[in-house]
């Protein structure tokens, strides 16, 4: 091994997989010829997320002629952030590179997120700014979802659904992946003081098979910017959030039955039929049962770090 190979660190090149044995020998090819002459040192990990075609005899037909691909097959078709999950756990690099497999990412990319990463950042996102896919099913939801996300997260990339990242280990340690939060990785080490960047990429039309995601995805991701503005912002202090609505419609309705009171005592009007004093009951019981959620926040936030002995601070280093 040259004394190169040595020191540089060791890339995990993460590919989830799902029915794509038309692209895989293409794609093998390119990924090869980049590791060749940028990152010799290195593994490719295919994810085989439950294909029902040949998949998984074209990537163990591959590891035949190259050890240092490693094949993960799932028992079914888990999704895609649950197989990017799987080949985090099997990567053994100090650098991990996840891209699609449908060969509209370009592995000769690959080289120029790891040299960014080298000036200092944790988390390199790609920017797929000439994106070749429809415009009105895939493009315009995208870029709607992306300001979105940026401006509740704090955390600005224009394209988050790109799935050609990449990220030093340490950034990823701790995270665990649920649902379909891949597209959202970059966000959670941010919150522990990890540095995140994006670079233009190259995106190229689909050549062999069909996409995986349509117009029918757009509720789902405004689901999962609900969990991650919940996670980034309240995880470890739910109360400020529940407490708040609480306490508004506590006040609410207290203010509420104080108006109806001075309407029975002082004017004589009856009160006994109107719906404004309903409502200022209802209030003050859902804004005692929303701090009693922010109560029992508290509490499985606490057992959720301390269970697994989760600190809620990231150390970068100590001088002692």
């Amino acid at each position: 091994m040259k004394e190169n190979e040595k020191n540089n660190p060791k890339i995990s090149i993460v590919i989830p997989v799902k029915d794509e044995e038309a692209n895989l020998p293409i794609l093998y090819e390119k990924i090869a010829d980049v590791c060749k002459h940028d990152l010799q040192n290195s593994e490719i990990i295919f994810v085989n997320d439950g294909s029902s075609d040949n998949t998984q005899s074209v990537v163990e037909e591959l590891r035949l002629k190259d050890n240092r691909i490693k094949i993960a097959q799932l028992r079914r078709n888990f999704g895609q952030t649950a197989a990017t999950s799987a080949g985090f756990d099997i990567a053994r690099g100090e650098i991990i590179i996840t891209m699609d497999a449908d060969l509209q990412n370009d592995p000769a990319d690959i080289p120029r997120l790891y040299n960014k990463l080298n000036e200092g950042y944790d988390i390199v996102s790609g920017w797929r700014k000439d994106r070749k896919d429809k415009f009105i099913t895939r493009r315009l939801p995208s870029i709607a979802a992306n300001k979105i996300i940026s401006k509740l997260t704090g955390v600005h990339l224009h394209d988050y659904g790109c799935t050609l990242k990449a990220y030093r280990k340490e950034a990823l340690d701790g995270i665990h992946l649920y649902g379909d939060m891949h597209r959202f990785i970059p966000i959670f080490p941010t919150t522990q003081g990890f540095k995140v960047t994006e670079i233009e990429v190259t995106h190229h039309p689909r050549r062999f098979g069909n996409s995986k995601y349509g117009i029918s995805r757009i509720l789902k991701v405004l689901i999962d910017i609900i969990t991650v503005q919940f996670f980034v912002k309240f995880i470890t202090k739910p109360m400020r959030l529940f407490g708040t609505f609480g306490i508004f419609f506590i006040g609410s309705g207290i203010a509420i039955s104080i108006y109806m009171a001075f309407l029975k005592l002082f004017r004589g009007i009856s009160i006994g039929d109107r719906p404004l004093l309903l409502l200022g009951i209802l209030l003050i019981i859902a804004g005692i049962q929303i701090v009693s959620l922010g109560i029992l926040g508290e509490v499985i936030s606490r057992i959720y770090f301390e269970s697994q002995n989760k600190k809620t601070y990231s150390i970068k280093k100590v001088l002692k």
